[in-house]
Formats: C-alpha cells, sequence, structure tokens
C-alpha cells in the first residue's frame, strides 16, 4: 500500500493558502478516506469533488475538505470558487506533466484539506496562492519532503505565520 503525504503553503496576509494532502491508490488507505470523508460530512465541513469546470473533474479524483466554516459570500466564493478552480488546475496539471506516475490518473485518489481565510479579500490571489501550495504540496508529496537537512535546517528558527517564537 501507497501513501503520500505533502504540506504546502504559499501567499501571505489574508489571501494566504495552506495545504496538506494525501494521494495514492484507490484501492488503499487513501481510497478508503476518501470514500469514508465523502460520505461524512460535518457541520460546516462538506468534503467536495474537485472540478476543472462543471462535469470535467480533476485527474486522480481529487476531494476538497475545507479546514474553516464558511463564513460569508466571499469566503463561499472563495473557497468553492478560486480554492477549488486551483486545487483541481494544480493536480491535473501535476498529472498532465508527469509529476504524477501514469496510473495515477485513473487508479489513485486524492485529498486535500485547505486553508481559505474567512478574511479573506482577493479571488485571484486566493486562486494564485491555492494553485501554488497545492502543486508544492504534491511535489513534496512524491518527493517524500522534507528530506532529514531540510529539517535540521528549520529546527534552526521553527515558526510559521500565527507564531515565531523568541529562541
Amino acid at each position: 500500500m501507497e501513501m503520500y503525504i505533502g504540506e504546502g503553503f504559499a501567499g501571505d496576509g489574508v489571501n494566504a493558502s495552506h495545504i496538506n494532502i494525501m494521494l495514492g491508490p484507490r484501492n488503499g488507505v487513501v481510497g478508503q478516506a476518501f470514500a469514508n470523508s465523502l460520505a461524512s460530512p460535518s457541520q460546516g465541513h462538506s468534503p467536495f469533488m474537485v472540478v476543472i469546470k462543471p462535469n470535467v473533474p480533476a485527474k486522480p479524483m481529487t476531494l476538497y475538505v475545507n479546514k474553516a466554516e464558511i463564513k460569508g459570500e466571499l469566503h463561499g466564493n472563495a473557497t468553492w470558487g478560486a480554492s477549488q478552480a486551483a486545487i483541481a488546475s494544480a493536480v491535473t496539471a501535476a498529472q498532465l506533466a508527469g509529476i504524477l506516475p501514469e496510473e495515477a490518473e485513473d487508479e489513485w485518489c486524492i485529498i486535500t484539506a485547505n486553508w481559505v481565510n474567512p478574511a479573506c479579500t482577493d479571488l485571484d490571489e486566493v486562486y494564485r496562492n491555492n494553485y501554488r501550495a497545492c502543486h508544492d504540496a504534491i511535489q513534496a508529496a512524491m518527493e517524500k519532503q522534507p528530506g532529514r537537512s531540510q529539517l535540521q535546517q528549520a529546527l534552526k528558527q521553527p515558526g510559521n505565520p500565527f507564531y515565531t517564537p523568541k529562541v
């Protein structure tokens, strides 16, 4: 059984994107998680399959899970519109570019957990940041990143957009 896991972060401020991604064969643990997630929505979090446009789903089939409960019309458009379109485009582009193996197109599935800030202000920036974060997450997953040297380097100055310790 194969399972690849990656993370991507792009942008800054309220239009930044943070994506966690899990990829692997449909007949493995990722496929089971995909089916369970799709069949088990919870209040404020309704997983859905991403589409490049209506009736044209991304390949490999990709499930979008929102990390933030939808707060208003702009946030809904950013999540279901800009972010979804970016994820669908990045996944399909990765497949067509050979970043994902050929068999992934019809035999794998993907689950993305996506952060879109309820305070976002720019749908185009949300799209660009989600595309880049998703691309980076896929690349990291397939390359099994971060490597040991990246981990050692990162430990010298840990932090994230919400907190950086004074070490």
